[in-house]
């Protein structure tokens, strides 16, 4: 499993700290660096089963000043997609994709369901 992450996240160290107390193995990945590729977001997408706005760090920076909020609606998902490869900054985060699962954000049940 890839956990993707960044460090000055602090819902991202809860996950990690659960990940860690729990025993789970993973792959960490700093999404800053390491920023997804247009086909890794297809694939996480269609995994998902989410709406690909799920995919958005909405509350971050970068998507308030780009004024995304309104700009998403009228975008095709190939140009969310696109958008999103672009930096990591834009995607929410943490996000952990194991081989036939993509769980996004940090909801502890959620969590516990899919890894334990």
């Amino acid at each position: 499993m890839t956990f993707l992450c960044y460090a000055k996240c602090t819902t991202c160290q809860k996950a990690k700290k659960w990940l860690d107390a729990n025993g789970i193995e993973y792959i960490e990945r700093p999404i800053k660096e390491q920023n997804p590729s247009v086909e890794e977001l297809k694939q996480w997408h269609q995994m998902s089963g989410l709406p690909l706005k799920k995919f958005f760090n909405t509350s971050g920076l970068l998507y308030k000043e780009m004024s995304l909020k309104d700009k998403l609606p009228t975008m095709s998902d190939v140009e969310q997609y696109a958008l999103l490869a672009t930096d990591g900054m834009l995607v929410k985060r943490p996000m952990m994709v194991g081989d036939d699962f993509v769980l996004i954000g940090f909801k502890e049940a959620d969590w516990e369901d899919k890894l334990k």
